[in-house]
């Protein structure tokens, strides 16, 4: 049977953490769960312990860190931990609901059953598919994910998504110690590397909930970094050899 695991980064996620971890247990396929948490002031990281001594026993991981440390280490840590655990499926989740868990399932199929390496739980393949984010917010980041498809030209219409799935070749195949991005200029590089080597990336149509308790991480540095980011990106590319896939 294939092993398939969730990398969900946390800080102070004490509200969210549990129940997302037993909505990804509880689905009707085998999910591991992998929480990476920056030193949560909060308890995030024993509430999750104690999920691990009950209900979670050997299908539900930590890895603690001190301090924030930003999204793609996060990732790129989980990243790592899943290659060494062979893992053949690795999913990327935000701990806040603002991901539906059940549509992990879309994501494997994807990934699992059709030609692609990449799935993406794309906000805006079919319009904008967000609910309860104010306007300005819906906005900046729909126009903002076009702006990156124009710099970058490349076929993705969710470029900044964060509910991603990946076969284990693709993470083995790019360099994860030349991803370069910490926020959310992160996701677009990651997806932008996997198309420059090649894979076949599939988006999927989600609805994306904000979330309903805790505090949103998004800032104005962090917006900043993937617009200028990706002129960076583009420059980059032109000199950089990427590994076949």
């Amino acid at each position: 049977m294939d092993k398939k695991l969730v990398i969900i980064p946390t800080y102070n996620e004490k509200e969210n953490i549990e129940a997302i971890i037993n909505a990804v247990l509880n689905l009707p396929i085998e999910f591991h769960v992998l929480v990476i948490d920056d030193g949560s002031p909060d308890g995030t990281a024993a509430i999750v312990k104690r999920v691990m001594e009950g209900t979670g026993k050997e299908r539900l991981f930590i890895v603690e860190r001190q301090g924030k440390q930003g999204l793609g280490t996060a990732y790129i840590a989980g990243f790592k931990w899943a290659i060494e655990h062979e893992y053949d499926y690795i999913f990327e989740m935000d701990a806040d609901f603002s991901h539906n868990p059940k549509d992990l399932l879309k994501l494997y199929d994807a990934i699992a059953n059709t030609d692609a390496d990449v799935a993406i739980g794309s906000r805006y393949l079919t319009g904008v598919n967000v609910v309860n984010w104010p306007m300005g917010r819906v906005l900046m980041s729909y126009f903002a994910s076009k702006y990156v498809r124009f710099v970058l030209g490349f076929k993705v219409y969710d470029t900044t998504a964060g509910f991603v799935g990946y076969r284990r070749h693709v993470l083995e195949t790019i360099e994860l110690d030349k991803i370069r991005f910490k926020g959310y200029a992160f996701q677009i590089e990651m997806k932008f590397t996997a198309a420059k080597i090649g894979f076949n990336i599939k988006e999927v149509p989600i609805i994306f909930v904000n979330r309903q308790q805790g505090t949103s991480k998004m800032s104005g540095g962090i917006f900043s970094e993937a617009l200028l980011g990706v002129i960076k990106l583009k420059i980059s590319s032109w000199f950089r050899h990427y590994p076949t896939k």
